[in-house]
């Protein structure tokens, strides 16, 4: 496994000099795009699904804003003298992408199989355990997430409505209309 997180450390070092690097706007984008899904399996990798949910749903909304802004700006078509090494970079970053995917989730156990049947000192052991009488609360749900990882929980909660508020702001086109255009429709152009 360690191999594994030198290799995606290594892809997401590439992805991030070829953000950096790239004239292509679009080329750019993707790269920072695969260095957030690269931290995203690096997750999985570490048996930390519910930590992955956070950036999986910040990468998706990254990316459709930073898309529909390019676009919005206009890219221009190249019919001769392609940018062809950014073009082959990010494909090649996909398809690592696509193949450490399919490792981690390989690696995953299977659906249904607790992790509580697999490790003696589980954290999830000591949560059942004591949770009643350490918390106070009768459902365990609700003592896991509220006090044994309350920080955590509101971190999660932090990032999601800075994300949606993010993307709200970008989306509206009052936001961003000057007081000389004419009123337009929401998603007119």
């Amino acid at each position: 496994m360690l191999e594994m997180m030198g290799l995606l450390l290594l892809f997401m070092i590439i992805a991030a000099i070829v953000a950096i690097e790239t004239r292509d706007i679009l080329a750019a984008i993707i790269s920072v795009t695969a260095v957030g899904f690269g931290v995203i399996i690096a997750f999985f990798y570490m048996r930390a699904p519910d930590v992955a949910i956070v950036p999986i749903v910040v990468e998706v909304l990254v990316l459709v804003i930073l898309i529909r802004a390019t676009l919005r700006v206009g890219l221009k078509t190249f019919v001769g003298n392609r940018d062809f090494f950014g073009m082959m970079v990010t494909m090649a970053m996909l398809f690592v992408i696509f193949l450490a995917a399919i490792r981690a989730f390989n690696d995953l156990p299977t659906f249904g199989e607790p992790v509580i049947t697999r490790m003696m000192d589980a954290p999830s052991r000591l949560y059942i355990a004591n949770g009643l009488k350490e918390t106070g609360a009768a459902n365990i749900v609700t003592a896991v997430l509220l006090d044994y990882r309350a920080y955590d929980t509101l971190g999660e909660a932090t990032v999601l409505f800075t994300s949606i508020i993010g993307a709200i702001a970008v989306i509206r086109r009052k936001a961003r209309k000057k007081p000389s255009e004419p009123e337009v429709g929401e998603w007119e152009e």
